[in-house]
């Protein structure tokens, strides 16, 4: 019997996020030319652990994605991560007090 942990079982949106994500890198190493063994190496870690990123895998610390993006001359991605807040940015023009013209009247 195996044992899960909710660390591991995403939402149904987030794995295939996940496998999206995994996928973009697939082809940005591919078409770099780069085995997944040369990936591992400049990034440090395993062949084992590249080719789960590659899957997807919800378990990959998010240090060995930026490793990996780092070998792939992609580390920059990273800060396109949450640019556009467009709920929040929602949010909080609700929040801001709207401005009432003043008396006339003395």
């Amino acid at each position: 019997m195996t044992r899960t942990t909710m660390g591991t079982k995403l939402p149904r949106r987030l794995e295939q996020k996940m496998r999206m994500v995994g996928e973009q890198i697939r082809l940005a190493r591919l078409r770099r030319n780069f085995s997944v063994a040369q990936v591992a190496e400049r990034a440090t870690c395993s062949p084992l652990t590249v080719s789960r990123i590659e899957k997807g895998a919800p378990t990959v610390a998010i240090g060995i994605y930026l490793r990996v993006l780092y070998a792939l001359q992609l580390d920059d991605d990273i800060l396109l991560l949450a640019k556009e807040d467009a709920m929040g940015k929602a949010l909080q023009d609700l929040s801001l007090k709207k401005r009432e013209r003043a008396s006339k009247k003395e």
